[in-house]
């Protein structure tokens, strides 16, 4: 599938509606409306109330970001009322913690499925709503791949480091530790055609440490990162926009491959190197990730 434009992916706690609003009008490209780790047992009916209203209305908005929202996990004894009353409040994607087998995947279809049939917004023409997977043990990774393939409504995996990691002992601070992981889920990701999304940085005041694990998520391909807080945000977009010289690189490679096939070369040479199909199809892929570049096509 295409890549989502979804650089920054903004966390907001359900039982916070203060806060709503501004991470509405942030530069966020998804809001994400936490009802799990976010909000404490006995806020979660409340939470729910609170998150479908602000999915319903943000939701008719002409612009605006991306609406998804972490729901509980599936044998919680909040899933079947987060997505009977969430997910027919119209969000973009279902964001499904701690999943563990496709089988767990197949569960929230149908949850999600009977959610839609009540639906105000299922007979307008919107896409159906697709599920975000977080991917946060071991038994999970294992099995990345088959969970990513498990329904169409899948759209993308997203690591969870935190979950991860300290029940393991494993070292979040060393960076081989978290390139393992990340090159495991984005693999598993690319199995399925779905995308990679990175997990959260814990450490709000350490920028340089977002900035790095940031970088390293997008060279392993990674389409954006959690955010979870707004000064994140900005940090996030930034390291998953290509550069001006990334983009030229690219417009050059696709203008020569349009002359190799028109010349009848499936293979060329471009600055000084072979490349052939499968960099041409990186290089469009950068383009339709910036609006203006895509016409050009």
């Amino acid at each position: 599938m295409p890549n989502p434009f979804v650089r920054s992916k903004l966390f907001v706690p359900g039982a916070r509606p203060e806060l709503f609003p501004k991470a509405l009008a942030s530069a966020a490209d998804a809001v994400s409306f936490d009802l799990e780790d976010a909000v404490a047992p006995e806020h979660k009916a409340q939470a729910r109330t609170l998150v479908a209203a602000a999915v319903r209305d943000a939701a008719r908005l002409p612009l605006r970001p991306l609406l998804i929202v972490r729901v509980n996990e599936l044998d919680s004894p909040w899933f079947d009322d987060d997505m009977r009353v969430v997910a027919a409040a119209g969000p973009d994607w279902i964001n499904l913690p701690k999943v563990a087998s496709a089988a767990d995947v197949r569960r929230a279809v149908v949850a999600l499925d009977a959610a839609a049939a009540t639906s105000e917004t299922g007979t307008t023409g919107r896409l159906p709503v697709g599920l975000l997977l977080n991917i946060e043990t071991a038994a999970a990774l294992q099995h990345a791949a088959d969970i990513a393939a498990a329904h169409p409504r899948v759209v993308g995996l997203q690591l969870g480091l935190a979950d991860l990691f300290e029940p393991l002992g494993i070292d979040r601070h060393d960076p081989a530790n978290v390139h393992a992981a990340m090159f495991a889920l984005r693999m598993a990701a690319g199995v399925a055609n779905v995308f990679a999304v990175d997990g959260a940085y814990p450490d709000m005041a350490d920028e340089a440490g977002f900035r790095a694990e940031a970088a390293m998520a997008r060279r392993l391909g990674f389409v954006g990162k959690s955010c979870i807080h707004p000064r994140q945000v900005a940090w996030a977009n930034e390291a998953f926009s290509p550069s001006a010289a990334e983009l030229t690189a690219a417009r050059r490679l696709v203008d020569a491959a349009r002359a190799a096939e028109a010349a009848g070369r499936g293979a060329f040479t471009f600055d000084g190197r072979m490349v052939d199909a499968p960099f041409v199809q990186r290089a469009r892929a950068l383009l339709a990730t910036v609006p203006e570049s895509s016409s050009t096509e």
